[in-house]
């Protein structure tokens, strides 16, 4: 996963705000990299969506089973949108959720 988000400076992709989403995965034991290749094929896509200001994904290096994300929405919307675009429904929601054993988000409004 060497994609990166925006071209843009941080400062920008938080200004005005936004919605916040931090989750976190558990792979199956055995599924790590099968997750972590599902991701590398939807990440460029997920940020190139039109209401994404920042989008990461990371691997915990102590647990290659453990994955991060960070996902700045333009709001509410852009998340939904986000949710029921073909990318999201194929990779993640088809592929990626059955293959792990625990998976937690947050939202947040950025201060």
């Amino acid at each position: 996963m060497n994609h990166y988000a925006t071209q843009k400076s941080l400062s920008d992709a938080v200004d005005g705000g936004g919605l916040l989403v931090v989750a976190q995965w558990q792979a199956k034991p055995g599924e790590a990299d099968k997750v972590a290749a599902i991701l590398d094929r939807f990440l460029p896509e997920a940020q190139r969506e039109d209401g994404v200001k920042l989008f990461l994904i990371s691997r915990a290096r102590d647990n290659p089973a453990q994955f991060l994300f960070y996902e700045l929405f333009r709001d509410e919307a852009a998340f939904k949108a986000h949710q029921e675009s073909a990318h999201f429904k194929t990779w993640i929601a088809g592929e990626a959720l059955p293959l792990l054993a625990k998976r937690e988000r947050a939202q947040y409004a950025l201060m």
